[in-house]
């Protein structure tokens, strides 16, 4: 044992693979031995019951030798194997980064290759102007000089070098493209200073097709064209150049073909040339185009670009796929806004023909889809034409709103008279749902009524709920006819296009509340006659507003407890009131100013005072006078004499009030003032002639004292001042006389010390001037 553990350690240092593995095995079937020796021993010991203690003692010394030669021979290991298996790392280290670098540069040197292999067949394909290889061979080129580039060690210059040169070669290969696709299609177009806004503007139009094929070969153009427009796709060029196209195609010649009626496409033929589309022009008397000619004129087109150029696809993608999609939205925006719109019916009745534009849009669009032009289901091209119920309500909405302000911004002086005989002009409505039943009970009812009526004694008059003769301006009758012409369109229509109706016809008297007043407001202040029409104008559409719903309402699909015109009554009422009662309130200033001008009514013993005073109050007349000519026939009647009747009463109670407050009145002043009184007694019942006919009017200037509460005052006032102080006791009659009714004690007196010195006659009547 002691020599085999010093054989071992003499080698340290010096071990060898080979070695030290037979050292290994020889400690390994030493370990063995002395395993067997130990595992008879027990054996002995604990089973055959041997004493063996002393064999057991050399035994454990064994062990602990072997135990010793196996820690020194690990330490060996870890020292001497740790060693050269670091050095071998390293070495291995270096010989994989030489390997990586020589496998780089092997690399970079089949890159070169490559790129240069590639740019030859570049050249060779551009050549035979197998342009679908070229651009490949292109791409492969490129590839590999963004490989060159990925690689940090290489040198810059090299890579710049060849940067520049595929740059070139591309450039290059994109130039001849484009020399090719515009020899595929070349446009004619206007020129750029002519404005594009009228047919004879496009005239000029046109569009050469041909499939990129020499002359006399036939075979060409079917390899050529699918070799062109793939070699635009693989270099990225293909949709940029699509996209271009589209847009002078679009702006140039299809839109034009939809804005104008009267253009239309012709399509020909020319020998080694291909195809041509050129715009021309057409007689015809339509303002806007109509949906099948459009979708005609632009399928024409599509369809000879479809044939000619763009029967190729590219990554199993139609190219005319690519086309509409970059042309689709911008174009069916365009036939929506000047086709479509315009051909929505105007009225309820046509709906029905609307089918058949509906059935045009769908083979049109379904036409494209054939030809790859557009992809999906569902467009908002479609969409519109089958939304024709919500488009109708919206544009006979806008019509509506559009007309009723036209009309509300017209003249108003243009009048219309109405009678107590005028009736809104209905249309026949069907008969409402609920059948015969209600109409029977409507029949018994109507039948019961008329039997209380003829019990009754005393019958209502026939022009009870009807209109008083007056005058309005023939606008609101025609906004009348066009809000009951719109409320016939909703009945029959759809639920939705008759609600939207219905509360239009209420937007077009809210706009007349609001708009009218304001438009015409100078007018209104300045001109009598327009604030007397504005007046009936409101009085009239309130009238008619109590009962405009309820004759609609069993055929309008609107919930219960709507409120239909009758909410808008009070406010019309108080809109025509409020804009007369501005008129008469400025009337009435200027009739003060006039008065105003006559010095109080004093010192009329002075010629100078009393011509001012007698000016006035001619003045007066004469303003009352025209008021009457403006407002006659027009207001009517009771309004005519409570307006002119309140101008007047304003007239006389300042004059009485102005007569009032005079402290001192001599009897020159009494006898001129009497003659100034006497004026407006004489000429104020004239003004009243409410109707033309001049033998009608004396009725209404014999009811003068009705209209004008001070009429009386004022012949009494007139009486007064020519009597003398027994003929002013009598009439007082102890505070039951004419006097008494239209004086107070005071103002009597007063009057009284003004008119007679202080005497004792005098003194007595003034005594008897009591209630």
């Amino acid at each position: 044992m002691s020599s085999f553990v010093t054989e071992v350690l003499a080698s340290s240092g010096k071990l060898e693979k080979d070695d030290l593995a037979c050292k290994i095995s020889k400690l390994s079937r030493k370990v063995e031995e002395t395993k067997e020796e130990v595992t008879d021993m027990i054996n002995k010991k604990y089973i055959e019951f041997i004493p063996s203690m002393e064999g057991a003692e050399e035994l454990l010394d064994q062990v602990e030798s072997v135990s010793k030669d196996i820690d020194l021979l690990k330490s060996c290991i870890e020292n001497e194997v740790q060693q050269n298996l670091h050095d071998a790392v390293t070495e291995y280290a270096k010989l994989k980064q030489q390997l990586e670098k020589n496998t780089a540069v092997i690399d970079l040197l089949q890159h070169l290759q490559e790129f240069d292999t590639a740019v030859e067949e570049y050249h060779r394909a551009l050549q035979e102007k197998n342009y679908v290889v070229a651009a490949k061979q292109h791409g492969k080129a490129r590839a590999s000089v963004n490989a060159l580039k990925a690689w940090k060690d290489t040198e810059l210059p090299l890579v710049r070098a060849l940067s520049s040169e595929i740059t070139i070669q591309r450039e290059n290969l994109i130039y001849h493209l484009g020399e090719e696709w515009q020899k595929l299609a070349v446009w004619k177009l206007p020129s750029t200073k002519t404005e594009l806004t009228s047919v004879k503007s496009f005239l000029k139009t046109a569009l050469h097709l041909n499939r990129g094929g020499s002359k006399g070969d036939e075979s060409v153009p079917h390899a050529l064209l699918p070799s062109i427009l793939q070699a635009l796709s693989i270099q990225g060029e293909l949709h940029k150049k699509m996209k271009l196209f589209g847009q002078v195609l679009f702006k140039y010649m299809l839109k034009p073909l939809i804005i104008f009626p009267s253009l239309v496409v012709e399509v020909s033929s020319q020998p080694e040339q291909g195809a041509v589309l050129s715009l021309q022009c057409t007689e015809t008397k339509a303002d806007h185009p109509d949906p099948s000619q459009v979708y005609t004129k632009v399928l024409t087109v599509l369809k000879t670009l479809h044939e000619q150029l763009f029967v190729v696809s590219i990554d199993e993608k139609k190219v005319s796929e690519v086309l509409g999609d970059l042309i689709w939205k911008e174009m069916s925006e365009c036939i929506i806004r000047e086709c479509l719109v315009h051909s929505i019916p105007a009225n309820s009745s046509q709906l029905a023909e609307y089918s058949e534009v509906i059935k045009q849009t769908e083979d049109f669009e379904s036409s494209l889809k054939k030809m790859g032009y557009l992809a999906g289901d569902s467009t908002d091209l479609l969409k519109y034409a089958r939304n024709v119920n919500c488009h109708f309500a919206s544009k006979k909405c806008q019509d509506v709103i559009v007309a009723a302000r036209k009309l509300m911004a017209s003249e108003m002086h243009n009048t219309v008279k109405i009678t107590p005989e005028y009736k809104l002009s209905i249309p026949k409505l069907p008969s409402p749902s609920g059948g015969e039943k209600e109409r029977k009970e409507s029949c018994k009812k109507s039948a019961h009524y008329d039997q209380q009526s003829l019990e009754n004694e005393k019958q209502l008059s026939p022009n009870t709920m009807c209109l008083p003769v007056c005058r309005i301006s023939e606008s609101v009758q025609q906004l009348m006819d066009l809000a009951i012409q719109t409320l016939s369109e909703a009945v029959g229509s759809s639920p939705q296009c008759a609600v939207q109706l219905f509360y239009t016809v209420r937007n077009i008297f809210h706009l007349f509340y609001d708009v009218v007043p304001t438009y015409h407001k100078d007018n209104f202040l300045k001109l009598p006659h327009l604030a007397a029409i504005q007046h009936n104008n409101c009085m009239f559409i309130a009238h008619h507003l109590l009962t405009l719903g309820f004759q609609f309402k069993p055929y309008l699909p609107l919930k219960d407890g709507v409120a239909y015109f009758v909410d808008l009554v009070p406010g019309f009422r108080r809109l025509g009131a409020r804009c007369f009662v501005a008129q008469m309130n400025v009337q009435k200033a200027e009739m003060l100013e006039r008065l105003s001008t006559a010095r109080n009514f004093s010192n009329l013993d002075d010629e100078n005072n009393y011509s001012v005073a007698s000016k006035a109050i001619r003045q007066v007349i004469h303003q009352l006078r025209r008021l009457g000519k403006v407002w006659q026939d027009v207001l009517p009647v009771n309004i005519y004499c409570k307006s002119i009747g309140t101008l007047l009463n304003t007239a006389i109670s300042e004059l009485i009030n102005k007569i009032m407050m005079l402290e001192d009145i001599s009897n020159m002043d009494g006898e001129r003032l009497r003659t100034l009184c006497q004026t407006i007694i004489e000429e104020g019942p004239l003004v009243f002639n409410p109707l033309p006919e001049e033998n009608k009017n004396k009725k209404y200037q014999e009811e003068v004292p009705v209209y004008a509460k001070k009429w009386m005052t004022l012949k009494e006032i007139s009486m007064v001042l020519n009597a003398n102080l027994q003929e002013i006791v009598d009439r007082w009659a102890e505070g039951k006389g004419p006097l008494a009714v239209e004086f107070s004690c005071n103002e009597m007196k007063s009057l009284i010390r003004a008119l007679f010195k202080n005497t004792e006659r005098r003194a007595a009547a003034l005594a008897k001037i009591v209630k």
